[in-house]
């Protein structure tokens, strides 16, 4: 069973280090990455925005975080479980969990930019009806090649 925390400062360093792996494995670490992963507290719950870290036998093997992107709507970013316990379904109890907190705050949509290199990921965010869009030009990473958006309304 998997608990979901919201963000404290003692887990602060646990958004970094789960992050840091799939980024330098897979991908250039962006500045701005840097800026979110060192600063959650400032670039993302400052701004109204929540980080989560997911409990599983009393470790910490995941988090994801959610920016707003304006009243109505969330950015689902940095999303990620150790490599150790994946295909235990962690990551569909995370989008599960993702749609409904963001019901629960009235968003009317949820967006995420990704990489079409992250199969497993792509085919997840499908599962959960999330729907490729146009990707814009001023994506805020270099990396992302699709941008989807899953409808709440």
């Amino acid at each position: 069973m998997i608990k979901f925390l919201p963000f404290s400062e003692k887990l602060s360093s646990k958004f970094y280090d789960l992050n840091i792996v799939w980024l330098e494995q897979l991908f250039l670490l962006e500045p701005y990455d840097k800026y979110v992963l060192n600063n959650p507290q400032l670039a993302i719950i400052d701004k109204g925005g929540y980080v989560f870290f997911i409990e599983y036998n009393k470790e910490i093997v995941g988090t994801f975080a959610l920016m707003p992107c304006d009243i109505r709507s969330f950015e689902l970013m940095k999303m990620t479980v150790k490599e150790s316990h994946r295909g235990k379904g962690i990551g569909n109890q995370i989008m599960i969990f993702v749609i409904k907190f963001c019901k629960k705050k009235k968003a009317r949509s949820i967006c995420l930019y990704s990489n079409t290199k992250l199969n497993n990921a792509i085919k997840l965010y499908k599962h959960h009806s999330f729907k490729e869009i146009p990707l814009p030009d001023d994506s805020p990473y270099d990396r992302a090649d699709i941008k989807m958006i899953h409808h709440l309304s």
